[in-house]
C-alpha cells in the first residue's frame, strides 16, 4: 500500500493511493496515521479494505505520510562515493545523528534558508519507517520491524554542520530541512531496500544520482545498530544517508538559495518537488 495525509497544514486527512492512482479517503475508517496504524496487524487491516468504496480524495496538498514521528535518526556518510567526495574515509561503524522534529515538511512545501545561510544542501535519501518496537534487534529480524519506506530530503546547512563549533545537528535540524514522502509504502511492496534508486536535480538539472545498493550499511544493519543505543518505537524514522552530487561536492561548491527548486525520488517510493524560499520568522 501507498499511505498518505492529504490537506492544509493540521488539517490533513488520513488516505491511500489506489491503483489509479488516486486518493481514498481513509478518515472514513481512521481518525489519523499514526504510529498505532503501522503495526504488521492494523497494515493488514488496511490492505483487506475495499478500496473501491473508498471516497476518492480531490487533488491537495500532501502532507507528511504519518504522525506521531518520536524522533528522527539520520546517518551519516554510508555511501562510499559520497565519503569520497567529502573527502573522508568511509566509516568503520555507522555515524549516528539527530534531525529535529520540527524540522519535518510536507513533500512538496517550500524549503525555507535559515537566517544568515549561505551553505544549505540537498541529499536524497530513502528514509525506513518503523512499526513494531525494536530494542537491540538481531540483523535477521530487523526488517520485521519496518513498517515501510519513503522518499527524505535530508537537507543541510554546511556551515552551521561542520563550521559552528561541533555536531552536526545544528545544521540538520532547521526548520524545514526534512520534507517526507509523498507516500509511506509499506514494505511488502519494497522485496528488496537494497536495490532502490534515487535522484535528484536542481533546477531541473540532475545532481545526484545513486542506488541503495551502495550502501556501506544496509536497512537491515542499521536498523539492528540504532536499536543498540535507542529503543525504536512505531512511527519513529531513519534517514539511511545519500549518494553523491550533493553540493558541497561539486567543484567549486554550489548551494542552494532563494527561487532554486528541488526534484527528487527513490524507485516505486514517489516524487518531491520544492522550491526553495528566503527566511522569514514565522
Amino acid at each position: 500500500m501507498k499511505l498518505v495525509r492529504v490537506g492544509q497544514p493540521g488539517a490533513e486527512r488520513p488516505g491511500l493511493i489506489d491503483a489509479q492512482g488516486r486518493v481514498r479517503d481513509l478518515s472514513g475508517v481512521l481518525a489519523e496515521l499514526g504510529p498505532q496504524q503501522l503495526s504488521d496487524a492494523a497494515l493488514a487491516r488496511l490492505a483487506h479494505l475495499d478500496t473501491a468504496a473508498l471516497p476518492v480524495l480531490p487533488d491537495s496538498r500532501f502532507g507528511v505520510p504519518w504522525t506521531g514521528i518520536g524522533k528522527i535518526v539520520a546517518i551519516g556518510l554510508n555511501y562510499a562515493d559520497h565519503a569520497a567526495e567529502a573527502g573522508l574515509l568511509p566509516p568503520a561503524e555507522p555515524i549516528i545523528f539527530l534531525k529535529a522534529n520540527s524540522a519535518l515538511n510536507g513533500p512538496n512545501d517550500a524549503v525555507m534558508l535559515p537566517r544568515g545561510s549561505e551553505k544549505t544542501d540537498w541529499e536524497v535519501e530513502l528514509g525506513v519507517v518503523i512499526g513494531k518496537r525494536a530494542q537491540d534487534v538481531s540483523q535477521e529480524e530487523a526488517l520485521s520491524h519496518v513498517a515501510g519506506y519513503c522518499v527524505v530530503n535530508d537537507v543541510s546547512e554546511r556551515e552551521f554542520q561542520t563550521e559552528r563549533g561541533g555536531t552536526w545537528d545544528k545544521g540538520k535540524g532547521c526548520d524545514t530541512f526534512c520534507p517526507v514522502g509523498p507516500w509511506l509504502v509499506t514494505r511488502d511492496e519494497v522485496p528488496d531496500p537494497q536495490a532502490l534508486g534515487l535522484w535528484l536535480d536542481v533546477n531541473g538539472q540532475r545532481a545526484q544520482t545513486g542506488n541503495t545498493a551502495t550502501m556501506i550499511f544496509g536497512v537491515a544493519h542499521l536498523v539492528s545498530y540504532v536499536s543498540r543505543f535507542m529503543t525504536l518505537h512505531p512511527g519513529d524514522l531513519i534517514c539511511t544517508g545519500t549518494p553523491p552530487g550533493v553540493g558541497m561536492g561539486a567543484k567549486p561548491p554550489r548551494y542552494l538559495k532563494a527561487g532554486d527548486t528541488m526534484r527528487l525520488g527513490v524507485d516505486g517510493l514517489g516524487v518531491q518537488a520544492q522550491t526553495v524560499a528566503a527566511y522569514a520568522k514565522t
